[in-house]
């Protein structure tokens, strides 16, 4: 039985400050710190071995993958970085204290934003400071691919294909794999995975620094748990 792990960083500071994050590279709090590393703790007891490991080029998954491999003794295995398994990119939102946002623009529309499947929030102008084309991690990126703002429909665009190609060929050929990411990119792979429709899957959440354990006979998943039992969220049944 091959196994996959996915993780979503630990706390960030902007979670903290309930800002909208998205591709802004934002670090862990201490918080988030304690929280990876007892995700790593947890892979240890479970016997977890992977062979590869994958994350966004943000740094709250990065350092969430280090220290989950680091728990793992495990820091010699291959790990590919690749900005397809960043965040959703917020748009106009990036930045904004979500409360504050909600007395704004109306907690409906802040609502719609957030957890529809396929209505982004405004988009960046490419002169902002936190449009991607002026971040150096995206220079070699076709500029035509970098967002100025993202729903969960266009993050599962980039999420699923690049899953497909890059990482689905390792778990057919029975490799376990750990992947440290983030909310939406991870329910864009919960939606490959286990055929989870649009209306459906923003019911789903991830806690911060909880492995998600899933066994999987060649793609198909066969069962799913996170290993921290006190600080779990309802998944999707096994196809």
């Amino acid at each position: 039985m091959t196994r996959l792990v996915l993780i979503r960083h630990g706390q960030s500071q902007w979670n903290l400050e309930n800002r909208f994050t998205g591709w802004v590279d934002v670090d862990l709090t201490e918080k988030g710190e304690a929280e990876a590393r007892r995700g790593g703790a947890l892979l240890k007891e479970a016997g977890f071995e992977p062979e590869l490991a994958y994350t966004s080029v943000l740094k709250r998954a990065i350092r969430t993958l280090w220290f989950s491999l680091e728990g793992l003794d495990r820091m010699w295995i291959p790990v590919t970085k690749d900005w397809r398994l960043n965040e959703r990119h917020y748009g106009g939102l990036t930045g904004l204290n979500k409360a504050e946002t909600a007395e704004k623009h109306g907690a409906g529309q802040v609502h719609i934003w957030r957890r529809s499947f396929d209505v982004p929030p405004p988009p960046l102008a490419e002169t902002d400071a936190y449009h991607p084309s002026h971040d150096p991690r995206y220079a070699d990126v076709d500029r035509a691919l970098l967002p100025a703002t993202e729903s969960l429909q266009t993050t599962l665009v980039r999420v699923e294909p690049y899953f497909a190609a890059e990482i689905a060929p390792h778990l057919a050929a029975g490799k376990d794999i750990l992947i440290s990411a983030h909310g939406n990119s991870l329910r864009a792979l919960l939606m490959v995975l286990f055929n989870v429709n649009s209306d459906d899957i923003m019911g789903f959440e991830f806690p911060t620094g909880n492995p998600l354990m899933i066994e999987l006979e060649g793609l198909k998943p066969v069962s799913a748990e996170y290993l921290d039992a006190d600080r779990t969220k309802p998944l999707p049944a096994c196809p």
